[in-house]
């Protein structure tokens, strides 16, 4: 693999945490359930939308652990009569749970999650960074 490679140069110390996002990122773009978009909104704002149908408010779970956004669905067995039991002549909607993760760059912030539809929609915010002055003293060498 060519990141690795890159970030093991010897000119390049102290990037380690750069390859753990880039091969946490690769991992997180190769699952493919649920399917989601993510949409540019205002203000420098994120939008992910992922297709849930079937879960319920309860059975979602987002949490945000130190730079990644993890969303996890739950599928419990419906009352009296399973999975197992039913005869599907076609079963072309997926019943599983999942565990899907975002890395988020520094300073994003979800600022809700909305389950409309079959779509839980996750806003997510970049607040303006606070711009910080620093006077720095000059010293007379003489």
């Amino acid at each position: 693999m060519t990141r690795a490679l890159l970030f093991d140069s010897p000119f390049l110390l102290g990037f380690e945490h750069t390859r753990d996002l880039i091969e946490r990122a690769a991992k997180a773009a190769s699952e493919s359930y649920p399917p989601y978009n993510i949409e540019q909104a205002d203000h420098g704002g994120v939008r992910i939308t992922l297709a849930v149908a079937g879960f319920s408010p309860d059975q979602l779970h987002v949490t945000v652990e130190g730079a990644q956004l993890v969303v996890a669905g739950k599928r419990e067995s419906e009352g009296g009569r399973g999975e197992a039991e039913r005869a599907f002549l076609h079963r072309g909607i997926a019943a599983r749970g999942f565990l899907r993760t975002f890395v988020l760059a520094e300073g994003m912030e979800v600022t809700a999650a909305t389950l409309e539809h079959g779509l839980l929609h996750i806003d997510l915010a970049r607040p303006e960074p606070e711009r910080l002055v620093r006077k720095i003293p000059i010293r007379s060498a003489g």
